[in-house]
């Protein structure tokens, strides 16, 4: 899943989007491997997303990307923030598994 605000698109609604997101969603699958989410975390930082959120049904957990050296894991007593990409947005990481 991703986010791309709207001042990024150009009206060309046909084209695709040739810009990378603001925000990168992904939610671990049973069967994912944790080095190949990780990659795919910094290849959407390489290409200029500035925020990636990667979630962990069976841990309950979400991992924020900011940078390859900008990390933090949230737990289930934490909140999950927009941060500067998506103002205004919170959501406690305990009802993200409800």
């Amino acid at each position: 899943m991703a986010f791309v605000s709207t001042s990024q698109l150009d009206g060309d609604e046909n084209t695709g989007f040739p810009i990378p997101p603001d925000l990168a969603i992904e939610v671990l699958s049973p069967t994912d491997v944790q080095w190949r989410v990780v990659d795919k975390a910094f290849a959407y930082l390489n290409a200029g997303t500035p925020l990636v959120w990667v979630l962990d049904p069976r841990s309950k957990t979400v991992t924020v990307y900011r940078s390859e050296n900008d990390m933090a894991l949230l737990t289930r007593e934490d909140t999950l923030t927009g941060e500067d990409v998506v103002p205004g947005f919170t959501c406690p990481v305990s009802q993200l598994f409800e």
